[in-house]
């Protein structure tokens, strides 16, 4: 990799995680709003985040791999 395509990479990677990171800011802090507003469902609430976070995490992370391998080219 030439030090172009490593700058581009890394320009790249921070790209793809801004995306994530605002999603997942906004996912939990609106499941700890909706657990303090009702309690009660707090399981199901979680159990939704989870899973929520690992679909947005999903997008990050092929983000990085296109990224690595756009480089690669």
């Amino acid at each position: 990799m030439t030090g172009s395509a490593a700058v581009l990479a890394t320009i790249g990677y921070g790209l793809a995680t801004i995306g994530p990171g605002i999603g997942i800011g906004l996912l939990v802090g609106k499941t700890q709003e909706s657990i303090a507003r009702q309690p009660e469902v707090a399981g199901r609430l979680t159990t939704n985040m989870f899973i929520g976070v690992a679909f947005v995490e999903a997008l990050g992370l092929l983000g990085i791999v296109a990224g690595i391998l756009w480089a690669n080219v």
